[in-house]
């Protein structure tokens, strides 16, 4: 381990778990149920891999360290392949219904009994990358127009990857939280319908279906164990991820779920301070992460009522630890898998690296030789030229 992790610094903040009630009623299981019903049918559909890391674990001192690779899933490079695409899926159900004042199922749309229909509709979305990919291909899929907005620090390979899936592109000079509010005003002009994966007032459904998508994730890996890990690491963005497994693990494993602890980067950490005030904040972003999917401003609402009851701790990481944590994957202990992450992908494994040499933070964690902890890789490689920056060194690349 090199000194970056010794001298990271890595701020901590305890949470307020209480009730769990939020867990169980804002994404309830029939909700799961349908999706994971309904998304376990497409065409591709195969359970990602859910790795043992032992060499990765007894280096970290550790009992055991899991590791689900999202990067296969649906060919798209991510686990928000589940989430954007069954919302949109949503959205036409809903719309489609309405128009022929008649009930269509999912299973229609997805078989293209109604693609005429869907011609007709326009969804869109803001993104920094990999919902708006996943909105996309379910656009592309199910037969609708997409367009994507994208700020300006986003890569035109990823930008290059949604357009290949037929979705116009617009990118704009401000950041996440601009691109989200062009997208809500471009639409209401337009008579076009956001999928987005972050609630504000007044809005919430297809944010609800994207983290109900994300459930066929939660469910293959609960499938997999026969017993609970004693924590989970869950990288945040606006929310909706760790929202998400959060709920289904609370729905799995009751009083047995591990501990949840939230980490974002340092450059964008509104569900660190929103813990600490004990109230959904708003940070300015001055400079945009390397950790691209995690770049946000401001805490999703619905997903802030999970977290608030259900996270016990919540960490903010420098960018400077994340290619390093990339490259240990790449090049792993032992006999340990090799696998490709992209940077979003690597928080959780970042703080608990630094938790080897910083022992208060360790101590903080409650993290021992006993631990088992679930870590989910929910991205792998999504732009190539930056991952070779990385894995070359490159100064330019964090």
């Amino acid at each position: 381990m090199t000194t970056v992790f010794e001298n990271a610094t890595i701020a901590h903040v305890a949470g307020r778990p209480h009730s769990h009630q939020a867990a169980l009623e804002i994404l309830p299981p029939e909700g799961f149920a349908t999706a994971i019903e309904e998304i376990t049918q497409w065409d591709g559909y195969a359970p990602t891999p859910l790795y043992s890391l032992k060499g990765l674990a007894e280096s970290l001192y550790l009992n055991e360290v899991l590791y689900k690779d999202e990067g296969p899933r649906f060919g798209l490079g991510s686990f928000k392949a589940l989430g954007g695409a069954y919302a949109a899926l949503r959205v036409l159900q809903k719309q489609i219904s309405l128009s022929l004042s008649n009930d269509v199922s999912l299973k229609d749309i997805r078989t293209g009994e109604y693609t005429k229909e869907a011609a007709d509709i326009t969804l869109v979305s803001a993104t920094d990358g990999n919902h708006g990919r996943s909105l996309a291909w379910g656009c592309q899929r199910f037969g609708a127009q997409c367009r994507i907005y994208i700020h300006a620090e986003v890569s035109e390979g990823r930008a290059v990857a949604m357009r290949d899936l037929g979705a116009e592109v617009i990118r704009i000079k401000g950041d996440y939280d601009d691109s989200v509010d062009l997208a809500r005003i471009e639409a209401e002009r337009n008579n076009w319908f956001v999928v987005s994966d972050t609630t504000w007032p007044g809005y919430s459904e297809p944010p609800r279906d994207v983290m109900l998508g994300y459930g066929v994730m939660t469910r293959e890996i609960n499938d997999e164990l026969t017993q609970p890990p004693t924590h989970i690491f869950l990288q945040s963005g606006c929310g909706g991820f760790a929202a998400s497994v959060a709920s289904a693990l609370r729905q799995y494993w009751g009083d047995q779920t591990p501990r949840v602890v939230i980490v974002e980067p340092e450059l964008a950490a509104c569900l660190y301070e929103s813990s600490k005030a004990n109230e959904v904040k708003r940070v300015n972003i001055k400079e945009e992460s390397i950790m691209a999917g995690l770049s946000c401003g401001e805490a999703s609402e619905m997903a802030w009522e999970i977290l608030t009851e259900e996270a016990v701790d919540f960490i903010t990481i420098p960018d400077n630890i994340v290619p390093q944590t990339v490259r240990a994957l790449a090049r792993p202990v032992g006999d340990d898998p090799v696998i490709e992450a992209g940077e979003s992908a690597v928080a959780g494994l970042a703080v608990l690296i630094c938790a080897v040499k910083q022992l208060d933070l360790r101590a903080k964690l409650g993290l021992d030789k006993t631990s088992r902890v679930l870590l989910i890789g929910s991205e792998g490689v999504t732009d190539r030229e930056i991952f070779a920056k990385i894995m070359e060194g490159d100064k330019h690349a964090g």
